[in-house]
């Protein structure tokens, strides 16, 4: 198939390769001239504009636009419904707000436009593990994207099938699913960056109490100096709380066991706040994933070796780096 790309960034630019080494054509933008000329170099299609993307691609269109949340995705698809032709469809693969799928689906239904949002988690992995993607929109459009999808997701690899699946959708096994109208992929994907928060959370306390089980305010006779890389290498294997945030943090721990490349400041990217909002207005009980969202607030003032240890998982999946000076 063929796919405009419009983002050429950490995530996008992977999706762009991983849809090429699967046989796809794409055209991609990106402000960025060098972002362009790199991924030419691998195959694809340079636009030096929007407007020249479009014209590069044959009709019915699908354009993916993946940047960051916010100004620049509502301006880019904005634009993109001022250039593209009824039938064609445009992609959110960003982490927008769900809300504003549901809002931009009716507008551009209003002009022939057919709208996907596509919650995308694989960070700076993806290229090589493959996208595990939650996927919102009309049936009929979702099913014609198939390729594009399949493409992108991991597959089913060697993860043992689960029991009973035969009457569900086989799609969630090769890691994608169809989740629902507009608005759906986003809005399992903010709540699975919930569920993030609160794991990444759980690690970094319990090392915590590992650290500081040799300080000084205890009797002599109970201080305990552990090796966390070790301890991180052994819940690695055979443990029920084994995980690929696990992975990271063993990796971390093995590089630089006090973490001393990282200073614990921890951002929050958003979906977390929209997760515990979405909690209140359904009045459903989300305490770890409230408390998680307010341990980065705090982390912003003071810093301990947990929020280190949030912040190496986050560089770990994602390549989010610490702001500057902090």
């Amino acid at each position: 198939m063929q796919l405009g790309i419009i983002g050429l960034g950490r995530m996008g630019g992977n999706i762009a390769r991983r849809l090429m080494l699967a046989g796809h054509e794409t055209v991609v933008y990106d402000i960025d001239a060098a972002a362009r000329a790199d991924l030419a170099t691998h195959g694809a299609v340079a636009a030096d504009s929007p407007e020249a993307m479009v014209a590069a691609l044959s009709a019915p269109r699908a354009v993916w636009v993946m940047l960051p949340a916010g100004k620049i995705t509502e301006a880019t698809i904005t634009h993109l419904a001022s250039i593209l032709s009824p039938g064609d469809t445009i992609i959110d693969g960003g982490n927008s707000y769900y809300k504003d799928d549901v809002r931009r689906a009716a507008e551009l239904s209003k002009l022939g436009l057919h709208y996907v949002d596509v919650g995308t988690s694989g960070g700076v992995w993806g290229l090589t593990r493959g996208y595990c993607m939650m996927i919102g929109g009309p049936e009929t459009i979702v099913r014609a994207l198939d390729p594009i999808f399949k493409a992108l997701a991991p597959g089913m690899g060697d993860i043992p099938r689960t029991p009973d699946r035969h009457a569900h959708d086989p799609r969630a096994e090769e890691g994608y699913i169809h989740a629902g109208p507009a608005g759906a992929g986003h809005f399992v994907k903010m709540v699975h960056n919930g569920i993030e928060y609160g794991l990444m959370q759980a690690y970094a306390e319990g090392f915590n109490i590992l650290q500081g089980k040799n300080a000084d305010p205890l009797p002599l006779a109970e201080r305990m100096e552990f090796n966390l890389a070790d301890v991180a290498e052994v819940w690695r294997r055979g443990s029920v709380i084994s995980s690929w945030l696990l992975d990271l943090s063993a990796e971390a721990l093995a590089k630089d066991p006090v973490l001393d490349g990282f200073s614990g400041y921890v951002e929050d990217s958003g979906e977390g706040r929209w997760t515990v909002e979405a909690a209140i207005e359904e009045a459903v009980p989300a305490e770890v994933l409230t408390a998680s969202l307010y341990t980065r607030f705090r982390s912003r003032q003071t810093h301990n070796f947990a929020e280190k240890l949030l912040s190496a998982m986050r560089f770990g999946f994602g390549g989010h780096k610490e702001k500057l000076g902090e």
